[in-house]
């Protein structure tokens, strides 16, 4: 239902107020085939059915905002729905004639209307844009209708100046304080919740995050925390994905500690691929081997023991091939909301994400879907581990690789809270100590916001696509 509060009156002007219908229609559209993310963006910026100017706008986006509260996906179908179910005397603003007692739908224009708006754009990707006229337009009516009011209390102002000033300032003052959002924290209390997390420390209750499974990285970071985003680069064939999944494996089925929920978004590798490896992983077997037939009556007990653990895991793979930032984001909430314990994003890998508008640069579409999985994990309060290309600088210049590295856009580095990079450890080579096949990975730190820098040594198994905790004498079994 809508908000139960008091509209703007109009002003007694001959002219139209401010408005722009094309800007509404846009922001409508956007709602409605951005749904959550779109609908979010308006919430956090305290828009309601006031700020559209058409009826038939106030409806629709009303609507809308009905099935946001509910956390429900929305479409063309599921709104027609609705709207038909629903009848113009349910609805309480002043601006529609409850006389012919009809459907929202009807009231609207029907299907066609709501079609007709949904077609006029491509993209949500100028909804911020629109959203900002809506808002603009929306002011100036407020504007417009309080100070048209208070030129006529002035007419007929009975109280003391003092007082009468002071109402004048509340009024526009209330106006100022709906157009700006309330995202400032009084220092006051973030010194208290520093104060908690100095004390905690102190006493040895260090606040740790969901823990990767190895030993020297998890004291450098003390685990991945809510909110970061973790960006882990390499070039090609370094082993990305095996490590993006022994972090996900350890963290649904860690050795000590509780599992969480791990959601993967795998847009290279089909989830069967992706399972056989973890299965493989687990249960230390050869992936040669299986795909040879030349499995031993243990291997196969092994691997069903790992499949069985495998499957008690909260552990969800997502390998739609061709997905935008919008439609991740909104599929990790729809987890979220139906498995509380999700504690754990990875996305393999960033460069694969289709952006909302093919007609803008890929530099800017890069920098867009950065933007969103820093939102995404402030949204959700989970580390997202976003898997990414290096250029081939590093090779070129025959050295390791650094953040300048990370391909297509800037945005990458300064977005990211924490950055990984998988590189060639250069003394590997000449260590005679390390078996055949068994290479030694340096994984850099090379950028944590709360935490030092600096290199971690790894080591690869490839025949079970698995990094171990590195020692000076590598033991496969």
């Amino acid at each position: 239902m809508p908000d139960q509060r008091q509209t703007v009156p109009s002003a007694p002007l001959e002219r139209v107020p401010p408005h722009n219908l094309d800007a509404e229609e846009g922001l409508i559209a956007s709602c409605i085939i951005g749904s959550l993310d779109i609908l979010g963006m308006c919430e956090e910026a305290k828009l309601t059915y006031e700020a559209f100017y058409k009826p038939a706008h106030q409806i629709l986006y009303q609507v809308l905002r009905d099935f946001n509260k509910q956390n429900q996906p929305i479409d063309e179908i599921i709104l027609t729905d609705a709207l038909n179910s629903r009848r113009v005397s349910s609805l309480d603003w002043k601006r529609i004639d409850p006389a012919h007692d009809r459907s929202l739908l009807e009231e609207v224009g029907g299907y066609e209307a709501i079609h007709r708006i949904t077609s006029r754009i491509e993209t949500t990707v100028h909804a911020p844009y629109w959203l900002d006229i809506v808002r603009e337009k929306w002011f100036l009516r407020k504007l417009i209708a309080t100070t048209t009011n208070i030129v006529r209390r002035c007419y007929d102002q009975q109280d003391s100046m003092d007082e009468f000033i002071d109402k004048v300032e509340k009024q526009v003052l209330e106006i100022s304080q709906d157009r700006v959002s309330d995202s400032a924290t009084p220092l006051s209390k973030a010194v208290d919740v520093a104060t908690m997390q100095i004390q905690k420390l102190m006493r040895g209750e260090v606040e740790q995050g969901v823990m990767t499974g190895y030993t020297d990285l998890d004291k450098m970071t003390y685990g991945l925390h809510g909110t970061e985003m973790i960006v882990l680069a390499a070039r090609p064939s370094m082993g990305k994905t095996s490590f993006a999944m022994n972090i996900a494996e350890h963290a649904a089925l860690p050795k000590r500690g509780s599992p969480v929920g791990v959601l993967v978004f795998s847009l290279e590798m089909g989830a069967d691929q992706l399972a056989m490896r973890l299965l493989c992983r687990r249960a230390r077997v050869n992936m040669k081997r299986v795909r040879d037939r030349m499995l031993t009556t243990e291997e196969l007990k092994a691997l069903s023991q790992a499949g069985s653990e495998l499957k008690q895991s909260h552990l969800w793979i997502d390998d739609s091939s061709h997905i935008n930032i919008l439609e991740l984001r909104a599929k990790a909430r729809r987890i979220q909301q139906k498995h509380s314990n999700l504690g754990l994003i990875v996305v393999d890998y960033l460069q694969l994400i289709a952006g909302t508008d093919n007609r803008v640069p890929r530099e800017q579409q890069i920098a867009e879907i950065s933007r969103g999985m820093k939102g995404l994990a402030k949204e959700l309060n989970v580390p997202v581990i976003v898997l990414s290309q290096l250029n081939r600088a590093s090779e070129k210049e025959q050295r390791q690789p650094r953040l300048s590295d990370l391909r297509e856009s800037g945005s990458i580095e300064q977005d990211a809270d924490v950055v990984f990079l998988l590189a060639k450890d250069r003394d590997s080579s000449d260590n005679a100590s390390v078996p055949s096949g068994i290479r030694k990975i340096e994984l850099i730190i090379a950028k944590q916001r709360n935490g030092p820098v600096g290199g971690v040594p790894l080591t690869f198994i490839p025949d079970y696509t698995s990094f171990e905790n590195y020692t000076e004498a590598p033991n496969e079994s």
